[in-house]
């Protein structure tokens, strides 16, 4: 979803190791919604989230909890936070008191805690009116990206309609792209490694590589799985031991592959460490890109 989320593994397990346990309970990502608005070129424009239930984390319905109240008298959008509060959803979505200006942006985020099932309502202040989504949406990943096209809306005449309408907006072609670079690039790093720890018969090579390839898609594929359903919290875990079991399965497997194919006895003893190193490169190198090519990771 979004990151940078490897060179954050080691601080990680640096939090893991000093930090007591009571602190786990809300440290790290939370689920969020991000909305990207098209066609209000100059408008100044509000948006919320309505929720099919009447709270999430620490955004609730007014009065539903006790001093529960976000805005005051002399606030600054106080006057707005009036206007969400008085508007009355037809099919009785609720308002949790967030919203945020998108004017200059053109894009809404709820970070923390969104509701899970929404409708998207938007406010023009210079009109007085609302426009809303017809329909509910939904979380469909941890990070959820819509984008929404109003080219063309009567603004000063939009009252409670269907014309609000999102579109998934996940970049899967990106990810596409990112996990195919991370798979090549590690194969790559491992086998120029191999080559100098003595391992360079073709065959070798070859299983070497079959070996990789087969691993390192594996984990990638269960990695980006992770992170689009749960976030780069969950990532980070499961890469920490992912890669530990990806270690062994290696070890394993090179000592049977590569046990018959004209391998002197050093070589055969040289395999456990042949693959500690290479995927510990694998892993600092990927660091490097990470910085060089942000989001490739």
């Amino acid at each position: 979803m979004r990151k940078k989320v490897l060179s954050v593994v080691l601080i990680m397990v640096l939090m893991f190791s000093i930090m007591p346990a009571t602190a786990y309970a809300d440290i790290g990502p939370k689920p969020s919604v991000v909305i990207d608005f098209r066609g209000l070129d100059g408008e100044i424009y509000y948006v919320t989230l309505l929720s099919e239930i009447k709270s999430t984390g620490p955004h609730s319905v007014l009065g539903d909890h006790p001093n529960n109240q976000r805005y005051h008298s002399g606030d600054e959008d106080y006057e707005i936070w009036e206007k969400f509060v008085s508007y009355k959803d037809e099919d009785g979505y609720y308002f949790l008191q967030f919203f945020m200006e998108c004017t200059e942006t053109s894009q809404f985020k709820w970070g923390y805690y969104p509701p899970p099932k929404f409708k998207i309502l938007l406010y023009f202040p210079e009109y007085d009116q609302f426009a809303v989504s017809h329909e509910p949406y939904e979380r469909y990943a941890f990070d959820s990206y819509y984008s929404v096209d109003v080219e063309g809306l009567e603004i000063q005449s939009v009252i409670q309609n269907d014309h609000i309408k999102a579109v998934k907006n996940y970049d899967y072609r990106w990810e596409l792209i990112s996990l195919m670079a991370r798979i090549t690039g590690t194969v790559a790093i491992e086998v120029l490694i191999a080559f100098f720890f003595g391992f360079r018969s073709k065959k070798q090579l070859l299983r070497i590589g079959f070996v990789n390839v087969l691993t390192q898609s594996i984990l990638n594929i269960l990695l980006n799985i992770t992170n689009y359903k749960h976030g780069s919290w969950m990532f980070v875990v499961g890469y920490i031991w992912m890669e530990i079991l990806v270690l062994l399965i290696e070890i394993v497997a090179y000592s049977i592959l590569l046990k018959n194919i004209d391998a002197k006895m050093q070589i055969k003893r040289s395999i456990p460490i042949y693959a500690m190193i290479a995927n510990g490169a694998s892993f600092g190198i990927g660091l490097i890109i990470s910085y060089l090519i942000p989001g490739i990771f």
